[in-house]
């Protein structure tokens, strides 16, 4: 399929003011895709003038309170996989893997602080509230746009596409933090019109085919532990890298398993 032109369209969709039309299609979603819009700041479908609006929806303060944990889990959504790096290898599904510096777009340098480290990959469904917040407090230290294509990411194409999440179009977040450095990829796909951070905005479009680099090496950029700091506009999947530490993940934590934004995620060990 012509995915990128796809999702070109989707995107100019997405963002126009059609009124009615508009509204037809926001309710057709929320019915097709059973949204909760209880938990919404702004539960009137009425109230969005155009889809992007909705699908970046707020929560009402108080939502997804925050575990008491070195790191919460950042979005709403399900987990595709998490566990040990496997010297430079993530695990993807069974029978495929993909490398930390595919990952992060070629970077050696970048991908060898997290060998023998750990991964999560956490998959957004449309259904899910759609903004990324801050697992720790962090300091950004670069974002790195990596081009690259616009596969499907739900759990039927993970297991048949070899090395997806460092194939398609995505965004690297690079921050410190007290346990060392931290990774978080935003990961594009079909119709994931674009991604954006709080601190640049929508980082694509434009879709160059050039990887594309901002250092932030003042400093300046800090986040508490469940800032927002990004958000899809559409719906996609968020990869985690740590380096190597004593790590442990939530005992209730295995692939396939609903979570939500705040919820225990890991504690150093």
């Amino acid at each position: 399929m012509p995915k990128k032109a796809m999702t070109a369209l989707a995107g100019q969709i997405a963002g126009m003011r059609g009124g009615a039309v508009t509204q037809a299609i926001i309710t057709r979603f929320v019915a097709r895709y059973g949204v909760n819009m209880a938990e919404a700041a702004q539960p009137e479908l009425a109230s969005y003038a155009t889809f992007n609006e909705f699908f970046t929806r707020a929560l009402k303060p108080g939502a997804r309170p925050l575990a008491q944990a070195d790191w919460v889990c950042p979005v709403d959504g399900a987990i595709s996989q998490f566990g040990a790096i496997e010297g430079d290898q993530i695990f993807q599904a069974k029978g495929h893997h993909y490398s930390t510096r595919a990952l992060v777009g070629g970077d050696a340098q970048l991908a060898a602080q997290f060998a023998g480290g750990h991964f999560a990959c956490l998959y957004l469904s449309p259904k899910d509230y759609h903004r990324i917040h801050m697992p720790c407090a962090a300091t950004l230290r670069r974002m790195v746009y990596v081009p690259g294509d616009l596969f499907s990411v739900n759990p039927t194409t993970a297991r048949g596409v070899p090395g997806l999440f460092a194939r398609n179009e995505r965004v690297v977040c690079v921050f410190d933090t007290l346990h060392g450095p931290f990774v978080n990829v935003l990961v594009g796909a079909t119709i994931v019109g674009s991604m954006a951070t709080t601190w640049h905005g929508v980082v694509n479009p434009p879709r160059t085919g050039d990887i594309r680099e901002w250092r932030y090496d003042d400093g300046s950029i800090r986040f508490a532990q469940g800032d927002e700091m990004g958000r899809f506009l559409l719906g996609s999947t968020v990869v985690m890298l740590w380096p190597s530490m004593p790590l442990q993940f939530n005992p209730q934590w295995s692939p396939t398993r609903s979570i939500r934004l705040g919820e225990l995620m890991a504690s150093k060990a």
